[in-house]
């Protein structure tokens, strides 16, 4: 439940962001999470707390059509048990926007809570942000993901821009030096952003992509420049970028479409090893702690498709069907894109095919739900 009116320092109170928090200026909205204890459980250990949410959020529930928040009346939202558990013990996770001008991945500390309009993944390791922050990966999930909003900004989605994506086969040392440089960049970030508060990460990406694109800046853009040390920022990323490329074996000024087509024949080729019973785990300890398999999602793509920006084509492997209704409806709606936009016409049971677990009357509500809206 949010803060509402300012709350006193209580025990249990967190920060909660989303998307739009990291790119801009953060809105400071803090809830209150109970998760783990009974309403009895908190009247004995958190009195304030419970009198608190009694008082200004018992009556709302009570009201609320969803059995499960009007029953638990003193929790916050749904369980959501898979992300918490994925977190669990972290002191820190990387999070990128749903949906985003710019794609970037920063490390936020382990009690965030992140909405839904925020993707959180589950890594404290600055390799794993470093691989995503790199041209190589957001090349990929700029082809794999949609496009939403007034400005027809890039979508990520878990299921088809993270799950599928293949992370190098990289060396120890290869490994450091991205960790290293992954870690130097969101340290940079986060202190010119302390330095000047008023400075966000869409103010310095802006700049960062002029810079790229040869632009003369205008007289804002470089005072943004200038507090965002964004000559620095952009070194930071070049040397990411052809660090990860060597960590593939790749040059480091391949173009865009060799670069899918690369990563579609290597994705692949991991798919076949799934099959096989090799699976690359990023966070094997968890991982294989909770017996997960990481699905590879099989993806086609040929060298003329790439060229005509038609970059993915239909999964081959099935991805597991998520547990909740934003998750199902994201899924669905992300599923669909991949076959527009692959040329191929879809069906209920073709996107249901997609999933395991998937019920096809769900499915089927949720396309239609979709096209009504004008989403697919």
């Amino acid at each position: 439940m949010s803060g509402g009116d300012r709350l006193a320092p209580f025990p249990r109170l967190f920060d909660r962001l989303h998307g739009k928090d990291i790119a801009g200026i953060p809105r400071g909205v803090m809830v209150i999470d109970l998760d783990g204890l009974s309403a009895e459980e908190v009247r004995r250990k958190y009195p304030e707390v419970y009198q608190w949410i009694y008082t200004r959020v018992k009556p709302e529930r009570d009201q609320n059509n969803e059995e499960y928040r009007r029953l638990n009346w003193w929790l916050f939202a749904r369980k959501n048990t898979e992300l918490r558990s994925a977190l669990a013990g972290l002191s820190r996770y990387i999070a990128t926007g749903h949906v985003a001008k710019h794609r970037f991945f920063v490390f936020l500390n382990g009690e965030i809570l992140p909405d839904d309009k925020l993707i959180a993944i589950a890594s404290a390791n600055a390799y794993h942000l470093g691989v995503l922050s790199s041209r190589i990966h957001v090349c990929w999930a700029l082809a794999a993901g949609g496009r939403m909003g007034v400005g027809n900004d890039p979508v990520y989605s878990k299921t088809t821009c993270f799950d599928p994506f293949p992370f190098p086969d990289a060396t120890p040392e290869q490994q450091a030096r991205i960790r290293g440089l992954g870690e130097k960049l969101d340290k940079h970030r986060k202190a010119r952003q302390k330095r000047h508060p008023d400075l966000t990460m869409t103010d310095m990406y802006n700049v960062h992509e002029a810079l790229r694109a040869g632009r003369k800046l205008t007289a804002k853009e470089k005072a943004i420049h200038d507090g965002g040390l964004v000559t620095i920022l952009r070194q930071l990323h070049d040397e990411l970028d052809a660090a990860v490329a060597d960590a593939y074996g790749w040059p480091a000024n391949l173009p865009d479409e060799k670069i899918l087509v690369r990563l579609v024949k290597l994705n692949a080729k991991r798919a076949e090893e799934e099959e096989a019973g090799t699976i690359r785990y990023l966070r094997p300890a968890y991982q294989d702690r909770k017996e997960r398999k990481a699905v590879q999602t099989a993806l086609e793509l040929d060298e003329q498709s790439a060229k005509g920006k038609k970059a993915v084509k239909a999964p081959l492997k099935k991805a597991i069907w998520p547990s909740s209704l934003p998750e199902q409806t994201l899924a669905v709606r992300d599923q669909a894109y991949v076959f527009r936009k692959a040329g191929i016409a879809y069906t209920v049971e073709t996107v249901a095919k997609q999933f395991i677990g998937a019920n096809r009357a769900k499915v089927g509500e949720i396309l239609e739900t979709l096209e009504t809206l004008g989403f697919t």
